[in-house]
């Protein structure tokens, strides 16, 4: 929302969280959120819901398959 909220679904766990970076844990890989002032407004792990309040600058996502190494050859070798 206008990039000072954000709401996301699907959320298993919250891994690292400061005033200027939240790494989020889903059903489907990893959520980075990157800026400042951030504050969790709601966290409920049960529902999967998070909001997560500040100025955000950027999102980063990664897939659990490139998270586990099996999407690359290097991965697929040194399994």
């Amino acid at each position: 929302d206008g990039r000072k909220r954000l709401t996301v679904s699907a959320v298993e766990d919250v891994e690292s969280f400061d005033e200027e970076k939240v790494v989020v844990l889903c059903d489907m890989g990893t959520m980075t959120v990157s800026g400042a002032d951030f504050k969790i407004s709601r966290l409920n792990v049960d529902d999967g819901q998070l909001i997560i309040e500040g100025e955000i600058d950027e999102i980063q996502y990664s897939d659990r398959v490139a998270e586990k190494g099996g999407g690359s050859f290097f991965g697929k070798l040194f399994r």
